[in-house]
Parts: structure tokens; sequence; C-alpha cells
């Protein structure tokens, strides 16, 4: 494909998404007041910080299991020792 033909596609796509961004806008207010209306809420997308705490729960979740298990083991091994001694 030729360096014009490139160029045209990027340039249909961008007035595409800018197109696409306007009619958002424009279009904005009509969709507020028919949610009103309806008695709907915009629920909001989880955003980066939201996912970031559901991550860090999960690992707070799996660390605290992983610390127990270690632990555990480790006084196990310890009781192991203490009765080879005791013999």
């Amino acid at each position: 494909m030729n360096r014009h033909f490139k160029d045209t596609r990027y340039y249909v796509k961008r007035a595409g998404e800018t197109a696409k961004k306007g009619v958002s806008e424009e279009l904005e207010p009509v969709e507020q007041r028919v949610k009103k209306l309806v008695g709907k809420e915009a629920e909001p997308e989880p955003g980066r910080l939201e996912e970031a705490r559901t991550e860090l729960k999960e690992l707070q979740g799996r660390a605290k299991g992983e610390t127990k298990e270690a632990i555990r083991e480790a006084r196990e091994r310890l009781q192991t020792v203490r009765e080879r001694r005791a013999k």
C-alpha cells in the first residue's frame, strides 16, 4: 500500500473518532435527561484505583494464608527437632 493510502486511512480513522466524540458530547445532556426520567443512574466503571485495591486485597489474603502455612510448618519442624533431642 503506498504512503498516500496509509495517510488517507489514518485521517479517515481520526475523523471518525473525532466525530464520535462530538456526537457523544452533544447527546450527553439528552442522555442524562432520559436517564433521569427513567430513573436510571449511570453506573460508575471500576477505576484503576478500585482495581488496584481489589488486587491488593487478594494479594493480602494470599499472603496471610501463606504466612499461616509457613508458621504451621515451622512449628511442626521445631516440634520434630525437640522430639529428636529428647530421645
